[in-house]
């Protein structure tokens, strides 16, 4: 999705969209709306992530997928129960 001069990009793990996750400080949405689009494998996912200037990630398979190509910080992520969720924003 393109929002002015922003490139945003929101990927979730597939088993996890449409639930409200619990365990934060407020529930989680991971909001059909927001996340649902092109179904793809974590690599075209970080393909994508990589032409973004802000990203959008919850789940474990793509967050850590984000820590191992050093897209994210492991200290960056924050959880939902066992669910984590991180986000990127290039400046």
């Amino acid at each position: 999705m393109v929002q002015g001069k922003d490139r945003v990009v929101a990927v979730c793990d597939e088993e996890i969209l449409g639930e409200t996750l619990e365990g934060g400080r407020v529930p989680f949405k991971v909001s059909e709306g927001f996340y649902k689009g092109t179904l793809g494998d974590v690599d075209e996912a970080i393909a994508a992530m990589k032409q973004a200037t802000i990203c959008n990630l919850v789940g474990k398979k793509i967050v850590e997928a984000a820590i191992e190509c050093s897209m994210v910080h492991e200290r960056a992520v924050i959880y939902f129960g066992d669910v984590p969720h991180a986000q990127i924003v290039k400046l």
